[in-house]
């Protein structure tokens, strides 16, 4: 028995081109979003936690006070 052989021909296409749109959906975007953001924030918070507790251990109080303001934002529930 002999394989089946598939041939390929490539016609021109003579009219407009066209633009080929693929979106992805709006649950999918605004999830990559929301969990984006929440690694941002957490990943922030913990930098800033680490600052501060450097500024506590070096006895800095002018960092502390700076540090300790910007992480208001932070915990303000």
């Amino acid at each position: 028995m002999r394989k089946a052989k598939t041939v390929y021909r490539i016609f021109r296409y003579a009219g407009e081109p066209l633009q080929a749109k693929r979106e992805i959906s709006f649950e999918t975007s605004l999830l990559s979003r929301l969990i984006l953001d929440e690694l941002c924030f957490n990943w922030n918070k913990t930098k800033l936690e680490e600052a501060l507790n450097s500024s506590i251990d070096q006895n800095n109080e002018q960092s502390f006070q700076k540090l300790s303001e910007e992480y208001k934002q932070f915990v303000w529930e």
